[in-house]
């Protein structure tokens, strides 16, 4: 992996600054450096402030956060709360006019964009690496270099009406087995829409072998397709026979999933943590578990990682790595974003901590998922795949024919 700006240059840097700072001491002895704007944790005083951008659903919990980064520090971080849909076009635009943030938080799935247009500054947490579960390391890594710091990861999983099964399936038969035992209308359920949805089938998709880029031997994506081929023809296949059978329906929106799930006339649904609080406010009594395998390998959802991604073109690099790596790269900090705003955690060991048994439930079965491409190239995958997925289920294509074309489809697009 290369390596961003490392700790001993820091370190190095940090001493230069210190000598030069004892050099103009000596000539302006009567000044005094201003408490707040002073990082002292490791014994090197530096001067200056943050800024951080964060939307309106973090702003708030990232403003808490960094009151004890002050505490600790003497750091004053100014917090800007900004629109969610469009605040990495705005980091884009004015990063390179020097009026952009020292530090935005993001999910991962724009950094791919952010490197594109040369607006995001790498973070050496190779030291710390260990502390992250694999797909939120991933999450912060593009072509092998480590660009942010993560602290919570989301993705689907299994959830369980507990009235109507006590079943742990392993296999997506025994699920559909254990569904069909409680005697409901809908054995399992899950959302699709007429424009299909590969984000909640990926895991049965991944079970089959089929990823949809591949990976390198540092976890980055590369632009290479792989979910095409005889193990993607293969997860064809099997999405036209449950198509048949009625298991999956382009009928099934998301508000349709939920409520039929609400209304206990669903056994089991795939699902994420975002409507964990309506099943709770129904006093539903629900368990969480991994996503079974409908393939022969095991499933892996997509994962999407939450960060704190830097600037460029900061000029306060030193505060950056203070916040990133001596603060936020630390349980204390990733326990406090989790207590803040109830995300899973990026570190295992944080997550372990967690008494929540839905939040465990959803960390657990994120351990195995996959870290959502972060590459433009994604952008040409969507429409395709998820209009094949509708075509193959109703039977209006074959299913092989069908994935073929899609793969040369999104391989064309790729090359425009």
């Amino acid at each position: 992996m290369r390596r961003g700006i490392s700790i001993a240059a820091i370190s190095a840097l940090a001493l230069t600054m210190a000598a030069c700072g004892s050099s103009d001491e000596a000539k302006e002895d009567t000044q005094q450096p201003a408490p707040a704007q002073s990082a002292e944790g490791d014994g090197s005083a530096v001067a200056g402030e943050l800024t951080i951008w964060a939307d309106d659903t973090r702003s708030s919990q990232v403003a808490e956060l960094s009151k004890d980064f002050t505490d600790k520090f003497g750091v004053k971080v100014n917090v800007v709360q900004k629109s969610e849909s469009d605040m990495d076009k705005e980091f884009i635009s004015q990063v390179p006019t020097g009026k952009g943030p020292d530090l935005i938080v993001l999910a991962h799935d724009r950094l791919g964009s952010l490197v594109s247009n040369g607006v995001v500054g790498t973070v050496d947490i190779a030291d710390k690496a260990k502390d992250f579960s694999e797909a939120a390391l991933s999450g912060v890594t593009y072509q092998g270099q480590t660009y942010g710091v993560p602290y919570a990861i989301e993705n689907v999983a299994l959830v369980r009406n507990n009235q109507l099964s006590k079943a742990e399936p392993k296999s997506f038969d025994e699920m559909l087995a254990a569904g069909k035992e409680a005697n409901v209308e809908y054995p399992f359920i899950v959302q699709m829409g007429d424009k299909g949805d590969p984000y909640h089938f990926y895991g049965f998709q991944t079970s089959f072998g089929a990823p949809v880029f591949k990976q390198d031997d540092k976890g980055s994506y590369t632009t290479e397709l792989t979910l095409g081929g005889e193990k993607g023809e293969a997860f064809a296949d099997w999405l036209a026979k449950k198509g048949n059978e009625k298991v999956f329906d382009p009928a099934i929106t998301g508000e349709i999933a939920k409520q039929a799930f609400l209304d206990g006339k669903a056994a089991f649904t795939v699902t994420g943590p975002w409507n964990v609080s309506a099943f709770r406010e129904a006093n539903m009594d629900i368990t969480v578990l991994p996503i079974p395998a409908a393939g022969p390998e095991a499933a892996q959802p997509f994962v999407g990682v939450q960060g704190f991604f830097p600037s460029a073109k900061t000029e306060n690099q030193l505060l950056v790595n203070k916040f990133l790596v001596d603060y936020l790269a630390t349980e204390e900090a990733q326990q406090k974003m989790y207590d803040l705003g109830k995300r899973v955690p990026a570190m295992p060991a944080v997550a372990a901590k967690i008494s929540d048994p839905d939040i465990q439930g959803f960390s657990e079965a994120g351990k195995s998922g996959a870290p959502m491409p972060a590459i433009p190239e994604m952008s040409a995958v969507w429409d395709f795949w998820g209009i094949t997925e509708v075509d193959v289920v109703t039977g209006k294509q074959q299913p092989k024919e069908a994935w073929s074309t899609m793969v040369t489809n999104i391989e064309n697009a790729i090359k425009k």
